[in-house]
């Protein structure tokens, strides 16, 4: 029987030290390691950027709670990414994403890769016909973010692999909304997960980091290989404190949850609210597949102000408890503008989102607290 999610968040790859019993894995702040003999590793290691052991217990712990094979750690979330595209496409190659996608996702596709001549076209990837006619033979990757930040869609991860694999691609989810914890696309027919630990993995916006979980150890060795090579690894104190955040990642979660629904539920009766992007919403158009593969709905809402722009960023300047801030996932509560913070980089192109957004990214504070900041700033 295997273990639970909760249990292998705490122990995969935290073996007590064989030393001294330190039930946590030390932070080897270490560029170099004696070898014995020529050639002679202790344990595999001989330089931190190709291996170093606290991240290694990080990358052991990440692989686990995702189900995969191999798992790797990474300076940013936008280092694995620029991995997972390195080591997968050539120039020419063909990638599809999500017409809802991450600000500096979609910068990373337009203005560093395509200019080498990695083609992308972005597609709403609910739509399986409109994904099947953006497939090319030189297609070598679906893309997909499920929920989507900041619109809140959901994709069909099953579907989306099925088509993917019957034409020769691999499918990438960038699991960083919903974290391991609420979804494992792994087990849904993905074929490699990405995260930006800095979000709800780290949990507590002290540390910026990245991942990449594959399915297949022929895939992980080929990322392996490129991390390596392309060296943006993660520090030993970045890798020690994002397992500290992954060892808790269950329960944050749940309140995460808890305190979004009831933010939901305040905004869904506020009449400067015009609308609310919620999966947790049965009248979410994503709600049904959502159920489906994800264990809840996760702590992230965004809502449209019926006063237009000016009164969305109105109302993200006049809250106190959920500080004007990018990021999210951590247990401090967030809001932002994303049309002129996340993704003011999506401005003019087809992912631009739309001008009286507002994101939140709901903590773990009271409850009470969060909607009482809420309805000062609504008015």
């Amino acid at each position: 029987m295997s273990e639970g999610f909760e249990t292998l968040a705490i122990h995969a790859g935290q073996e007590p030290d064989p030393v001294t019993g330190a039930v946590v894995p030390p932070i080897y702040a270490v560029s170099t390691y004696k070898q014995d003999g020529v050639g002679g590793l202790r344990s595999g290691y001989e330089y931190s950027r190709s291996a170093n052991p606290t991240r290694a217990a990080l990358e052991e712990a990440v692989a686990a709670v995702e189900g995969g094979a191999r798992g790797l750690a990474f300076a940013s979330g936008l280092a694995a990414e620029d991995t997972v595209l390195r080591a997968v496409c050539r120039p020419g190659d063909h990638v599809i994403i999500p017409n809802d996608a991450y600000g500096g996702t979609y910068r990373l596709f337009a203005k560093v890769h395509e200019p080498w001549s990695l083609h992308y076209d972005a597609v709403p990837l609910g739509d399986l016909d409109a994904v099947a006619s953006a497939m090319t033979p030189k297609t070598k990757i679906v893309w997909v973010e499920t929920p989507t930040n900041p619109l809140l869609s959901v994709f069909d991860i099953e579907a989306l692999a099925h088509l993917a694999h019957e034409n020769g691609a691999l499918l990438v989810v960038d699991n960083t909304f919903a974290s391991p914890y609420l979804q494992q696309p792994l087990s849904l027919g993905a074929d490699i997960v990405v995260h930006s630990t800095t979000k709800y993995v780290g949990g507590h916006s002290d540390v910026v980091g990245g991942a990449l979980v594959a399915r297949d150890a022929e895939v992980g060795e080929k990322l392996a290989y490129h991390q390596n090579a392309m060296g943006a690894v993660a520090g030993p104190f970045d890798a020690w404190l994002t397992l500290r955040g992954l060892k808790t990642l269950a329960v944050r979660m749940e309140r995460h949850c808890d305190n979004a629904e009831r933010v939901v539920d305040l905004l869904l009766a506020h009449p400067k609210v015009s609308s609310v992007l919620y999966p947790g919403l049965p009248e979410h158009p994503g709600h049904e597949v959502a159920a489906k593969q994800m264990r809840r709905f996760g702590g992230m809402v965004s809502f449209r102000v019926a006063g237009g722009e000016a009164e969305a960023v109105e109302i993200c300047n006049r809250t106190k408890l959920f500080t004007l801030g990018e990021s999210l996932g951590g247990v401090e509560s967030l809001v932002e503008h994303p049309g002129r913070m996340t993704h003011a980089s999506a401005v003019g192109s087809p992912l631009e989102v739309p001008s009286d957004l507002v994101r939140l990214s709901v903590g773990i504070e009271s409850i009470d607290d969060l909607l009482a900041d809420l309805t000062r700033a609504l008015g």
